[in-house]
C-alpha cells in the first residue's frame, strides 16, 4: 500500500506544476485521494476525522502568532521608505570605493534581512532605487541584479526570518514525532528561539561572501565593477548617518536581543517589532489611516495565504501518513549505503532541485515534515538541520525558471536589461549559497556553537 503514497506526492506536485493554487492542491487532491482509498479499503478513516483538531491546533499555535506579527513589521517598515533612506545615505558613505554602491547594496539588504525580511519588497524596492544607479554608473547588468536579488533573500536567513519561524515549528512537531518513535518521552523540543541564534553567523558569512564577491570582481575585473567618479562626501553626511542607521539598528536590537537575552518569546518580539515599526514611522511622518490600512491589508493577505497552506498541509500529511509513506521514505533513508551522511545529501539535493520549481512555504510543508523525523531519529542536530534546510531554500529564491527573487525584479527591471542577464547574475550568488551549505556540512558548529554558548550560560 505504500506505493500508493508515491502517487499521492506525485499528484500533488504535478497539480503544483500545471499552476493549481498551493493550499487548495495540498487539501483537495489528498482528500479525494483518502477518500478512493477508504472505498477500496486502502486508507483508515480516523486519519481524516483527526483533521479539524489538527486545524485547530494549528491556528491556536502560539509559535505561528509570529508571522502575521513580523508580517505587519516589515510591510509598515517597507512603507516607511527606510530602503530608500538606507541605500542613499550608504552610498554616500562607500563613495570613490570600487564597487562601492555594489556594497551599499549588500549591505542595506542585510539591514532589510534583520528589520523587514520580506524578500519580495526587498527586491522591489532595491531594484527600483538601486538597479538604474547601478545601470547608469557603468555596472553590468548581470553583476547587478544578481547582487541586487542575492542581497534581497539574505530576508531567508537572517533573523527574524519568516521561513525560520515556519521551520521552527515544523521542526518541533517533527522533533517530538521522533522522539516518540524512539519510545522517548521528554518536555525537551526545538523552538524558532534556537534557529534565530543558529542563523546568525551562517547569515553573516552570506553577507560578507557576497561583499567578498562584488569586491574581488572589482579588482579582477573593473570594467563591470566601477567606482563612483564623484568621491566627494557631501556636508552633514555623518548626521545622516546616524538619522539613517540608528533607527534600524535599535529596532534589530530590540527584536533580536529581547529573544537572545531570554526576556521575550519570538512572538512577543515579534509585537515590539510591530510596534517599533509604528514608532519609526510616526517619527517620519509616514503613519496615517491610509498607511494602516495599506499594511494591514497587505499583512492579512499574506497571512491568509500562509495559513491556509498550513490547513492544506495537514490534509496532505495526514493522508500521507495514513497511506504509509513515512514507513516507506524511513526505510529508504535508513538503508542507505553511508548512513546519515548519504541521507542528509540526498535530502538536500532533493530539495535543491524541487526549489527550481516550489517555493520554500511548499517545500517546507511538503517535504520537510516527511524526512525531518528520520533525520532526527538517526541523530541529526535539529538546529544543524535547520540552518542547512533554511539556507538550501534560500537558493529556491535564485535558481531557475521559477525563482521569485527574479520575477520580482524582473516586474521593475527596464526593458535594456534581458531576463538571461537575471538569470547569469544569479549564478555565482547560487555557488556561494551552495558552499555556505558545504561549509555548515564540514562545520556544524557554524550554526551549534552559538545556541550552546547562551544556553550553557
Amino acid at each position: 500500500m505504500e506505493f500508493l503514497a508515491l502517487i499521492l506526492f506525485a499528484l500533488v506536485f504535478i497539480a503544483l506544476m500545471i499552476g493549481f493554487p498551493v493550499a487548495l492542491t495540498l487539501s483537495g487532491v489528498s482528500l479525494l485521494f483518502a477518500l478512493v482509498a477508504v472505498q477500496f479499503g486502502w486508507f483508515d478513516m480516523a486519519f481524516l476525522q483527526s483533521i479539524p483538531n489538527r486545524v485547530y491546533s494549528i491556528m491556536s499555535n502560539p509559535t505561528l502568532t509570529a508571522v502575521p506579527l513580523f508580517v505587519f513589521m516589515g510591510i509598515m517598515l517597507e512603507q516607511s521608505k527606510l530602503a530608500e533612506q538606507l541605500l542613499g545615505t550608504m552610498d554616500e558613505v562607500m563613495r570613490g570605493f570600487k564597487g562601492g554602491l555594489g556594497l551599499s547594496v549588500i549591505l542595506v539588504g542585510a539591514l532589510l534581512a534583520a528589520s523587514t525580511g520580506i524578500v519580495g519588497a526587498t527586491v522591489v524596492t532595491m531594484g527600483l532605487l538601486a538597479l538604474p544607479t547601478m545601470l547608469k554608473q557603468g555596472y553590468c547588468p548581470k553583476l547587478a541584479t544578481g547582487t541586487i536579488c542575492a542581497s534581497g533573500t539574505l530576508g531567508q536567513i537572517i533573523p527574524p526570518s519568516i521561513i525560520l519561524i515556519l521551520l521552527g515549528d515544523v521542526l518541533s512537531s517533527s522533533y517530538q514525532q521522533a522522539q516518540l518513535n524512539q519510545g522517548i518521552f521528554s518536555p525537551e523540543t526545538l523552538s524558532v528561539g534556537d534557529l534565530f541564534i543558529g542563523a546568525l553567523f551562517p547569515g553573516m558569512l552570506l553577507v560578507v561572501l557576497y561583499m567578498l564577491y562584488v569586491f574581488t570582481m572589482a579588482m579582477l575585473k573593473p570594467e563591470t565593477v566601477p567606482a563612483d567618479s564623484n568621491v566627494k562626501h557631501p556636508p552633514g553626511l555623518g548626521k545622516r548617518v546616524i538619522n539613517s542607521l540608528i533607527p534600524p539598528l535599535a529596532l534589530i536590537l530590540l527584536v533580536l536581543g529581547s529573544i537572545l537575552g531570554g526576556y521575550a518569546t519570538p512572538t512577543e518580539a515579534a509585537s515590539l517589532g510591530a510596534l517599533g515599526a509604528m514608532l519609526l514611522a510616526a517619527a517620519k511622518n509616514r503613519l496615517n489611516l491610509t498607511m494602516i490600512q495599506t499594511v494591514m491589508r497587505g499583512t492579512l493577505q499574506v497571512t491568509s495565504m500562509i495559513f491556509l497552506i498550513f490547513i492544506g498541509a495537514a490534509f496532505f500529511s495526514l493522508t500521507f501518513r495514513g497511506l504509509g509513506g513515512d514507513e516507506l521514505m524511513q526505510e529508504f533513508l535508513m538503508d542507505l549505503p553511508g548512513g546519515v551522511f548519504t541521507a542528509v545529501l540526498i535530502v538536500m539535493v532533493l530539495m535543491f532541485i524541487i526549489g527550481f520549481f516550489l517555493d520554500f512555504i511548499e517545500i517546507t510543508y511538503i517535504i520537510v515534515p516527511v524526512v525531518a523525523p528520520i533525520l532526527l531519529m538517526m541523530g541529526v542536530d535539529p538546529i544543524w538541520l535547520g540552518i542547512m534546510i533554511a539556507i538550501n531554500l534560500q537558493t529556491a529564491f535564485l535558481t531557475p525558471p521559477f525563482g521569485f527573487a527574479l520575477f520580482y525584479l524582473r516586474g521593475v527591471t527596464p526593458p535594456s536589461v534581458k531576463t538571461i542577464d537575471i538569470y547569469k547574475g544569479v549564478m555565482p550568488y547560487i555557488l556561494i549559497q551552495l558552499s555556505v551549505l558545504v561549509m555548515l556540512a564540514v562545520w556544524p558548529e557554524l550554526a551549534t556553537w552559538l545556541p550552546s554558548v547562551i544556553y550553557d550560560n
